[in-house]
């Protein structure tokens, strides 16, 4: 082991308690532990940012979901970007960099038994930062990318719908659908959200939930209805979107961000008989699905990056471990302004 591994120490943070409603301190433990040089097979990464992402509030709760919810006393999953900083396995060298699931801590030691099924893979910086590919060329992006083009299925001229539109998934559903040639309207919470995706996004017009109403935006600005809508929220913006859909529509399931903290069970959309008189759809995205398609989504984003037809924003916070509660929590106050990476280390 080399002389800097020896004096490493790795700060960590563990779920202690399942939340009910918000997550409070009481929910974390914060513990630490030395690195220890990696076995034969193995990798450790420093961590130099992770995504902090609505999902990982339903990550926190017992029951069966589409994957195993984190366990008491375990490393909060998050995925992440790190570099190598020790290798014994022949794929990875020290210096590249690389992304997985790291969880919320500041060195991620992968196992030779768990490098095949831990995510573990190199990325390319020429094709954008650290932080963009934890936005647009990540998970987010993907979620976007194949939510709106698999499932959404977009065809010229369609009107698009997208909640969220200035969060992390909302930004790529709505440049992608302008790329495909559809009017594109978002749905975010407060002016400098929506005058970003407009202006900067290129999207058509976007609708103000906090202080404007949602069903005369959508009338005003989709007097043809609604082909596709991208929902990232849930509750009464799913059921307002569906009193203007169109026949035909395609509804993606997504997320929703403003039932994950509910101390009541969610409650399903009341205007779901609007599916069956416009014979629409309504499907869920689950991204760890187009895991095998991801390069060719991320190929053709690097390139529309890369021309200036997309583009990528990400609300940067500092603190390292220390500042995970806190910033999580940006999530569902609204705080953040793009996608939210919790920066841990300098690149």
């Amino acid at each position: 082991m080399t002389a800097t591994l020896t004096t490493l120490v790795n700060h960590q943070a563990r779920l202690a308690a399942r939340p009910v409603g918000m997550a409070t301190a009481a929910n974390w433990q914060f513990t630490e532990e030395a690195v220890a040089e990696p076995a034969e097979g193995g990798v450790l990464v420093k961590v130099l940012a992770l995504s902090l992402d609505p999902a990982m509030r339903g990550w926190m709760n017992e029951g069966k979901s589409y994957i195993p919810p984190v366990a008491i006393g375990e490393v909060m999953r998050a995925g992440g970007i790190g570099r190598v900083v020790a290798s014994k396995h022949p794929d990875f060298a020290v210096g590249d960099t690389v992304s997985g699931t790291p969880g919320v801590q500041e060195y991620w030691s992968v196992p030779a038994a768990q490098v095949a099924r831990s995510s573990l893979s190199k990325i390319d910086l020429a094709l954008g930062s650290v932080t963009q590919w934890l936005n647009v060329l990540g998970m987010p992006g993907m979620t976007g990318y194949f939510g709106l083009m698999d499932v959404g299925q977009p065809q010229p001229g369609e009107t698009v719908v997208v909640s969220g539109a200035a969060g992390a998934v909302g930004q790529t559903v709505g440049q992608i659908a302008k790329i495909s040639g559809c009017r594109v309207v978002g749905i975010a919470g407060g002016a400098a959200k929506c005058d970003w995706v407009v202006r900067e996004l290129g999207f058509d017009a976007c609708i103000d939930y906090k202080t404007g109403s949602v069903r005369e935006g959508l009338k005003q600005h989709c007097p043809k209805g609604v082909d596709i809508y991208f929902d990232n929220v849930g509750g009464e913006i799913l059921d307002t979107v569906l009193t203007r859909i169109n026949l035909k529509a395609r509804i993606i399931i997504c997320g929703a961000i403003s039932q994950y903290n509910n101390t009541t069970p969610v409650a399903g959309p009341k205007n779901y008989l609007s599916l069956l008189v416009n014979r629409a759809r309504m499907e869920g995205i689950v991204v760890f699905d187009y895991a095998q398609r991801y390069p060719l989504a991320i190929a053709e984003m690097a390139a529309y990056l890369k021309d200036g037809r997309m583009k990528s924003k990400e609300d940067i916070v500092p603190g390292g471990v220390a500042a995970f509660p806190d910033t999580l929590n940006k999530l569902f106050s609204g705080e953040n302004f793009g996608k939210l990476v919790l920066q841990v280390a300098e690149a």
